[in-house]
């Protein structure tokens, strides 16, 4: 899928994955626990703060707290949930034509 077409709120988890050098389950993991994508910079670890633990760390931590588990059973990658998501408009869309067809024709035959 070409980042074009891809939905501005997932291009954001896009840009913050390859921004912060994060893997998919860590970016599923951080959408799962509401993160926001465009404040992950403040939470990173720039080698300058060495307190602070690095980013994917921190959201493995945070996920095993709050649901109990390392990682998501089923890991899907950003462009594969936009691909998913614009498979189902179009089916919706589908349907929705259909149905409106049916109705047309209904109203065809009764009047």
């Amino acid at each position: 899928m070409s980042r074009d077409r891809v939905r501005e709120q997932l291009r954001v988890w896009i840009d913050a994955r390859t921004r912060h050098h994060l893997s998919d389950a860590h970016v599923q993991m951080a959408r799962e626990l509401g993160l926001n994508p465009k404040r992950l910079g403040k939470l990173d670890n720039h080698r300058q703060e060495p307190w602070k633990v690095p980013l994917p760390e921190f959201i493995e931590r945070l996920y095993l707290k709050r649901f109990g588990k390392r990682r998501p059973d089923v890991v899907v990658s950003i462009e594969a949930r936009a691909r998913m998501e614009e498979d189902r408009k179009a089916w919706k869309g589908e349907l929705r034509r259909r149905r409106a067809g049916k109705m047309s024709r209904a109203k065809a035959n009764a009047g």
